[in-house]
């Protein structure tokens, strides 16, 4: 009966480990958890003026000075866009975590979800690439193509108190 229950809490021991998150992992949700501003949107990669929708949203104008909210406890958040010409004001609910990548790096992932945190996208998220973290500046970005040509927009976030 002791080898019996030995063997159990070794099996129960090796299922909690090998769901738990990375060290760098937990080091990134630690750092992104809090209240932010999305400061500005720049586009790299390729000439010329870029306007564009983001998140299936609304356009990257409107997403100058958003403020976002990361909750570690829930793993949901939000972001607020403000009032402005051809923007929709308002706050958009997220479900949010940080993916690793087989390759290296990680992402910082999210989809939409209401107010009883339910999936409002069929699963459809987003993934950005954390190019940079810490305390005060978060940066992210993301590829896409414009033309066929290959476009970078990044994300510039400063930690709001």
């Amino acid at each position: 009966m002791t080898k019996i229950r030995a063997i159990i809490v070794l099996l129960v021991a090796a299922a909690v480990s090998s769901c738990s998150l990375s060290k760098a992992n937990k080091e990134y949700r630690g750092a992104i958890v809090g209240n932010w501003i999305l400061n500005d949107v720049t586009y790299t990669g390729s000439s010329g003026n870029f306007k564009s929708v983001l998140f299936n949203d609304v356009s990257d104008d409107c997403f100058k000075n958003s403020q976002w909210f990361f909750r570690n406890s829930n793993s949901t958040g939000s972001y607020t866009i403000n009032p402005g010409a051809d923007c929709m004001e308002g706050t958009r609910n997220i479900r949010w975590s940080v993916y690793e990548r087989g390759e290296g790096g990680s992402q910082l992932q999210f989809k939409f979800i209401d107010d009883k945190k339910n999936d409002v996208s069929g699963g459809y998220g987003y993934r950005l690439d954390i190019v940079a973290l810490d305390q005060q500046q978060m940066t992210l970005q993301t590829q896409t193509t414009v033309e066929g040509e290959p476009i970078t927009v990044v994300y510039h976030f400063s930690r709001s108190y």
